[in-house]
């Protein structure tokens, strides 16, 4: 057992809070006789009834269908669950539906000062202007739409303009290199293309016309290309695609209709197309932010993201349950790591989300962001991406403010939201995750497929939920998308992350299973080592590897990757890393030896690439490793593929 001290809580909820959460179990027992106020019961009814939580949730957050559904779950099976089978609905409409026109609906800032507020009103004639323009070219049900575009209104605006019609959205952010763009969009055909002319980043402009010309010459089912910006031969400008005013209409579609598809990581081999429906969106992001984070229209719903990553597609849902929202466009530590935190406090953010790496980021550099703005709207930081330190648990309490709730979380692109997450009525406690999220029964198996309390074993989700996958593309027996979660435990969604459950119900995320440190039979998520190692200032970033099981040996080398800050030296930080790691971790996880790197690689999302290194460094050949176009900095391989040369 791992948790024989409770840790420190961080944050508690009051128990005089009358938010959405609280209207919704009133609302339960009195028309429902559902007597479910603590949030440990919700959640157990939310997951053993999924026919009447899924409909209250549909009748309370007032889901509007177009044609009524035949059931809830017309199979309940994993894979293949059916949803609302008979029902039609439209994502656009739900998401315009909410507020008055004069209703503030996004406020748009750029990292060079540029601000933009857009009414609910606004939103509303500038999607029927692109829907016009996207009708004009020809797009109907089923087509796809692409943007290669910043997290920006004419992005917004296109996107909603596009699941209007019934057709299908993706996107990827304008930093990505011409090969992962084609990579992901080849795929599904597309038959329009949205992009800028370029993008600014830390301070630069970066002109991405030649990538432009280069996808259109690559995607032969182009039937247009929509530039904002400076003009590009051959496309047609943003303001003559949207210049014919267009009657705001929506398209009926079934409850698994394709809305959009989200990608892999792809580091090796093509990206897998990850294809979501209107209505598990819709469904499961309402449901979300309403019950997890409370976002109401009264709040002001920001999350730092772009759009390759499925961050954006959860803080556009913000919509949804008639948020404004924030989108800011840019690099989040320009000028410098304050920027963000001053924009939260003069678009007097509620709900302000982020990555873990932000935040560490920010206490590494010794932030106070609460002494230093004013952030007494804000009440509730969202952190995801990887798993926040205990450091940046305490650091938030202590620098930010000690009256805002941690709302650490962990899902993914998979699903398009959080398996666990925070909730109102759950405290904080320093180091996990409050809760899992309602409807979804989340559980740690051993190897054998049998439920862990309090061990670290593999996440596991035991009932459907109606974000998952309706399919992957290209894959018409739905053969890889199979083997993706369901091969391990049959009928049971294994995710790939080791969790551990806590006797509270709350979650600790130790990383990816599949990149495991194996140590003399002791396994451990590669996240207490990071945490331990990065802990150091001496330390800007740092990649483990554990070669155990690799090349034919019994227990491999354990080796630890380093950049080093500015004027940090290996021979000096080591020892104390050594000793850190031995009596933070053990003996057992204490590296063979240390390797001073330029850079970590990492995905175009930000994520270490743990798995393709340790395959590299098991002699297998680069290319089939990794694909190069799916790295954020390929150069960044060089000092691994030389090692592998070289012999680990």
């Amino acid at each position: 057992m791992l948790d024989a001290v409770e840790p420190d809580v961080l944050w508690r909820p009051d128990p005089d809070h009358r938010g959405p959460l609280a209207r919704f179990t009133d609302w339960l027992r009195e028309l429902k006789g559902v007597d479910a106020h603590e949030y440990a019961a919700l959640h157990e009814w939310s997951v053993t009834d999924l026919d009447g939580f899924w409909s209250a949730v549909v009748e309370f957050l007032d889901v509007r269908f177009h044609s009524s559904p035949t059931a809830v779950l017309g199979s309940r099976e994993m894979p293949g669950a059916q949803w609302f089978p008979g029902a039609t609905l439209n994502y656009a409409e739900e998401a315009l539906r909410p507020g008055a026109d004069a209703d503030t609906a996004v406020i748009y800032a750029r990292e060079d000062g540029f601000e933009r507020t857009v009414t609910r009103g606004e939103l509303r004639e500038l999607v029927g202007r692109a829907r016009a323009g996207l009708v004009a070219i020809g797009v109907g049900r089923g087509d796809r739409v692409v943007a290669l575009a910043p997290n920006s209104v004419e992005t917004l605006v296109t996107f909603l303009a596009t699941a209007s019609l019934g057709a299908i959205w993706s996107s990827c952010s304008p930093d990505f290199g011409a090969r992962a763009v084609h990579d992901r969009f080849a795929q599904i055909e597309p038959a329009v293309l949205l992009a800028v002319d370029g993008y600014a980043y830390g301070g630069k402009r970066f002109d991405i016309r030649p990538t432009i010309t280069a996808l259109r010459d690559q995607l032969p089912t182009l039937r247009a290309t929509v530039v904002v910006g400076e003009p590009v031969e051959g496309c047609t400008g943003w303001e003559e695609f949207t210049g014919t005013p267009g009657e705001l209409a929506f398209e009926p579609v079934p409850f698994d209709h394709p809305l959009w598809v989200l990608y892999s990581s792809g580091t090796t081999g093509l990206p897998k197309g990850i294809v979501h429906g209107h209505g598990g969106i819709v469904l499961e992001h309402k449901k979300s932010l309403a019950f997890s984070l409370e976002v109401t229209p009264a709040d002001r719903f920001f999350w730092f993201t772009t759009t390759g990553w499925m961050m954006w597609n959860f803080l556009i849902g913000g919509l949804l349950v008639g948020a404004p929202i924030v989108l800011f466009d840019g690099n989040p530590g320009h000028p410098d790591l304050g920027a963000l935190w001053r924009l939260a406090e003069k678009h007097r953010i509620t709900v302000f989300g982020t990555s873990a790496p932000f935040l560490q980021a920010c206490l590494k550099a010794g932030l106070r962001p609460g002494d230093e703005n004013d952030l007494s709207s804000v009440r509730s930081i969202g952190s995801t991406g990887a798993p926040l330190s205990e450091d940046g648990f305490r650091w938030i309490g202590d620098a930010v403010g000690a009256q805002i709730q941690i709302g650490s979380m962990s899902g993914g692109t998979d699903v398009c939201t959080g398996f666990v997450g925070s909730a109102p009525n759950v405290p904080v406690w320093m180091g996990e995750i409050s809760c899992a999220s309602l409807g979804v029964r989340v559980v740690a198996y051993d190897e054998e497929g049998k439920e862990l309390v309090d061990e670290v074993g593999e996440l596991v989700i035991t009932n459907p939920m109606p974000s998952m996958p309706v399919m992957f593309w290209n894959d018409p027996d739905g053969t890889r998308l199979r083997e993706a979660y369901f091969e391990d435990f049959p009928g049971v969604w294994r995710h790939g992350d080791w969790v551990r459950v806590t006797p509270r119900g709350s979650y600790v995320i130790y990383g990816r299973s599949d990149s495991t440190l194996n140590r003399g039979g002791v396994r451990m998520g590669t996240a207490d080592f990071y945490a331990v190692v990065e802990g150091f200032a001496e330390v800007a970033d740092s990649l483990v590897i554990d070669t155990t099981e690799l090349g034919g040996r019994d227990e491999g080398a354990l080796l630890c990757f380093l950049v080093l800050a500015d004027g940090a030296a290996l021979e000096d930080v080591e020892p104390e890393l050594r000793k850190a790691l031995r009596s933070e971790l053990s003996p057992r996880h204490v590296p063979d030896r240390f390797v001073v790197v330029e850079a970590i690689p990492r995905t175009l999302n930000g994520k270490k690439c743990e798995v393709p290194v340790k395959k590299i460094l098991a002699g297998v050949a680069p290319e089939k490793a990794v694909s190069r176009g799916a790295l954020l900095n390929p150069e960044a391989l060089a000092p691994f593929l030389d090692l592998a040369a070289r012999g680990v």
